[in-house]
């Protein structure tokens, strides 16, 4: 019987968007070392704003999301950001990931038709990153 060797190891390069992700996840890397800890959720939004522009990232900010049923709106929720039409991007500030985040990130997914969002969380330990994809 042949020997076959398994692994669950995978490249970087594998993830979805891996190269817009890495930019992504840099900046977020770059607002926390240069604001540090404590500032409210809409200070590191600003930040970002202006670091995407830096980078040439093409975004959009605050974007509505309407939750239709049966042809009615009966909710709307504002994303973070969504970078280059490909990926939500949620800020919080939080010691860990909550699962209300992680559903509040893949509603958003769900109902724009896209496949990947960042869960970003930022606290005294300094950025973590949660992938979701839809």
């Amino acid at each position: 019987m042949p020997f076959i060797l398994f692994s669950n190891k995978f490249m970087e390069e594998d993830l979805l968007y891996y190269e817009l992700t890495r930019q992504i996840i840099g900046v977020s890397y770059t607002v926390h070392n240069m604001l540090g800890f404590g500032h409210r959720e809409k200070v590191l939004q600003r930040a970002h704003e202006i670091e995407y522009e830096k980078a040439g990232l093409k975004f959009k900010k605050e974007c509505c999301v309407n939750i239709l049923y049966a042809g009615r709106i009966i909710a709307k929720y504002y994303m973070d950001f969504v970078i280059d039409g490909k990926v939500v991007v949620e800020l919080k500030l939080a010691n860990e990931f909550y699962t209300k985040d992680v559903k509040q990130v893949l509603c958003y997914l769900k109902a724009n038709n896209l496949k990947l969002g960042l869960l970003i969380i930022f606290n005294k330990e300094g950025v973590k990153v949660k992938r979701i994809i839809n």
